[in-house]
């Protein structure tokens, strides 16, 4: 079976198109520019909501304990690898930790809601979903090539592919290359994976706070300093700036309504045909944002600034595959 690439890989490819071909390119980049720019944030957080509808709690505990805290440790393992990694070929904090989630988590949607929460800036978030988009389609080719020397049953392989593939869409298509049995588990398992999306994003909405209530502390100590001295040499006593330092949420409104999506769809009050429908508008709004978050992609830039990037995420994405196939040998012993 020929795997087919998902809505979310074409949406981001036919934005870079629209960016980089003659007869679109000058639209994207000025008339269009604005919308596509609230596409890429604003709709990519509705989307991030709906998403919460594809997961069932009940669904990730039928996994057992054993699996819950594996594939939690390939979340955490491949987080911090994957950081490592970025740091290591010279890629910046904030790059570097939006890779990290991204491939650790579920792909653009991650991103973007780490981004949110630091305060990273949008035309930031390009190249690192531009990176978690090639490389999760990369899996899609060569996982299933490796299915056979490999010796993998198909729930193995299922299993791997929910613990090592970064976006939902390109989980699907890969798995089912194996048959429903692959592609059943496989989406639990990622599923999984797309839960701590939530407790991830905490932390680093606790962290910011911390590092901005420090640096807020720091900065109004040397300021009582200077007044101090001021005051001293005759200066006088000129009025201290009150402004008050704006903290970020610890968890931002978006990802709350993701939880609440995920709570929802775990009290089995919708029929399949709401979620069929809930399916179809993320799809739609992850699709619209994607689309614009591909049309900021320059492909000369991207060429000439990204080639560390670029060996910085086939490392990790190595990393994160063979740390994904460990898990799922042990996931499946007891399945």
């Amino acid at each position: 079976m020929v795997p087919v690439l998902p809505a979310m890989t074409i949406a981001v490819v036919l934005g870079l198109l629209a960016a980089n071909l003659p007869g679109t390119g000058t639209w994207v980049a000025d008339g269009a520019r604005p919308g596509l720019d609230f596409a890429g944030k604003h709709l990519m957080r509705a989307g991030i909501v709906v998403l919460g509808l594809k997961v069932s709690v009940m669904d990730v505990l039928g996994l057992g304990w054993q699996a819950l805290l594996l594939i939690t440790g390939v979340v955490l393992a491949s987080f911090a690898g994957t950081y490592g990694i970025s740091r290591l070929f010279r890629l910046t904090r904030d790059a570097s930790l939006l890779i990290a989630t991204g491939f650790s988590i579920c792909g653009a949607s991650a991103i973007g809601a780490m981004a949110a929460v630091r305060r990273i800036r949008h035309v930031d978030t390009v190249l690192p979903v531009a990176l978690v988009t090639l490389c999760g389609t990369l899996a899609i080719g060569v996982l299933p090539l490796l299915l056979h020397p490999l010796q993998l049953t198909p729930e193995v392989f299922g299993a791997w592919t929910g613990a090592s593939v970064h976006d939902v869409g390109q989980v699907v298509a890969t798995a089912q290359t194996a048959g429903t049995g692959a592609l059943a588990i496989a989406v639990v398992v990622k599923l999984t994976r797309v839960i701590l999306l939530a407790p991830i994003v905490a932390a680093a909405g606790v962290h910011q706070r911390t590092v901005i209530s420090r640096d807020a502390r720091n900065e109004a100590a040397r300021d009582e300093e200077a007044l101090n001295g001021a005051v001293e040499n005759g200066a006088g006593n000129p009025d201290a700036d009150g402004a008050e330092v704006r903290l970020p949420p610890v968890v931002p409104l978006f990802v709350i309504g993701f939880v609440a999506m995920v709570g929802l769809r775990s009290t089995g009050w919708l029929s399949p045909g709401w979620l069929d429908a809930a399916a179809a508008v993320q799809d739609l709004l992850l699709g619209t944002a994607l689309f614009g978050l591909g049309s900021a992609v320059r492909v000369q830039t991207l060429l000439h600034t990204g080639a560390r990037a670029l060996l910085a995420a086939l490392a990790a994405w190595l990393l994160i595959a063979l740390l994904g196939l460990g898990a799922a040998v042990l996931i499946v012993q007891p399945y």
